[in-house]
């Protein structure tokens, strides 16, 4: 069965930007479930690098695999159940029959939006909810990284929330089950994140939820650069799907939609027509963006025993090429750019390390474009938004396939 991407997978992927975290709680701004697993699968990848520093590398794709699609999986399932709180979730987890009504529940929920993915994607799905959570090395680093995600989001509301009664309980909780976990590399410092660099870019990664997009543009819902990214991310990988990417090629471009928007933790969200008023504007941002990533992000991470974390982020940001939206892969330990046709040929293996930036950049337009249109649908008449939609539906009319993605059918469905 081909895999074909369409409208109603992009927009549930882009439904939990309305679906509200804590809600039972007073917060300082609304906390989302999109931001919190952009800030998860960020920290995913950090143990995923950490705790496969001695695999080879079969183990280590395989790992990265798993990781993603737990994540997915995970992420599914949440959109779902939204409404359970997490202790009735829980309760529901100890009783394997109740827990897997529940699943079979979910995934008949889903089946109808999910179902062009192909039967391999549910059955591995099914097979993943009726798992135990700690079964295996990604269960455990995702188990990790949702806990330090969520203790994260507390830890914004703890001070406001001084007369909750269960305060106390719930950071116990969060600090009993990460202390659990210090045998996975990185978490003593995930842990421990005022004192080392590791636990200090985690944090800072974090803060892309204070960020948001189209700031100057009323939008429902907003989003914001955190969550953005989770999105391209999610889209970026089953795009890959459905090309038939090698392993190598959709993890990166997992991974590189997750991260293709960390500059902005230091320039903010600039939007498109000031990046692109002139060229002399857009090289003199883009140098910012790459000097001040080296002094805030990259430097620290190498001068602090991670300089592994701190060249992968450099590939997966295109920083040896200029951009991340270039298509590279890696040979005799050189990063080369490729075209279109090689990626989806030749240099579709492994091997190569195959990174497909044309297809991050149709993701990233793609969830710009549902961002604008959704907000258009909710009654927020804008002419920034419109014109949004348009330059976007332009662009692609001109070209309507790029990457293998038949990207012009894709927006002709929100019409």
């Amino acid at each position: 069965m081909s895999i074909v991407i369409r409208k109603s997978l992009l927009e549930l992927i882009f439904s939990g930007a309305f679906m509200k975290r804590w809600n039972d709680k007073l917060r300082p701004m609304e906390l989302v479930e999109v931001d919190k697993q952009g800030h998860k699968m960020i920290v995913a990848w950090l143990l995923f690098l950490l705790n496969s520093r001695d695999m080879d590398v079969a183990r280590k794709r395989a790992l990265g695999e798993a990781i993603i699609e737990g994540g997915l999986y995970d992420y599914l399932y949440r959109l779902v159940i939204t409404d359970i709180k997490p202790p009735v979730f829980y309760r529901i987890k100890e009783n394997p029959d109740d827990y897997r009504t529940l699943s079979n529940w979910v995934l008949n929920s889903l089946k109808p939006r999910i179902s062009p993915l192909g039967e391999d994607f549910m059955r591995r799905m099914e097979e993943y909810l009726n798992q135990p959570e700690d079964t295996g090395l990604a269960r455990r680093i995702l188990k990790a990284a949702h806990l330090y995600a969520s203790y994260s989001e507390f830890k914004l509301l703890k001070s406001i929330n001084t007369m909750d009664h269960e305060l106390t309980e719930i950071e116990d909780s969060f600090i009993d089950r990460l202390e659990a976990m210090r045998d996975l590399t990185g978490v003593s410092e995930l842990l421990d994140e005022d004192n080392n660099v590791l636990g200090l870019f985690a944090r800072m990664c974090g803060r892309l939820r204070f960020q948001k997009r189209w700031s100057q543009t009323p939008r429902v819902p907003e989003t914001s650069v955190l969550g953005h990214m989770f999105i391209v991310a999610s889209y970026s990988w089953f795009f890959s799907m459905e090309v038939g990417a090698c392993r190598a090629r959709s993890q990166n471009n997992f991974f590189s939609g997750l991260f293709h928007d960390l500059p902005e933790l230091l320039t903010r969200d600039i939007i498109s027509p000031v990046k692109g008023a002139s060229f002399e504007i857009g090289e003199l941002i883009h140098e910012y963006e790459i000097r001040e990533l080296d002094r805030v992000v990259l430097a620290p991470l190498k001068e602090g025993g991670y300089t592994d974390v701190a060249d992968r982020l450099e590939y997966l940001l295109g920083l040896e090429v200029g951009s991340e939206f270039k298509a590279t892969v890696c040979r005799n330990d050189r990063v080369l750019e490729a075209s279109e046709e090689q990626l989806a040929g030749e240099y579709n293996q492994d091997t190569l390390d195959p990174k497909d930036g044309p297809l991050l950049k149709v993701s990233d337009a793609l969830a710009a474009y549902i961002e604008a249109h959704t907000a258009l649908r909710n009654g927020i008449s804008s002419d920034q938004l419109h014109h949004a939609l348009y330059r976007i539906r332009q662009k692609y009319n001109s070209r309507p396939v790029v990457a293998g993605i038949q990207i012009s059918a894709l927006l002709a469905d929100f019409d």
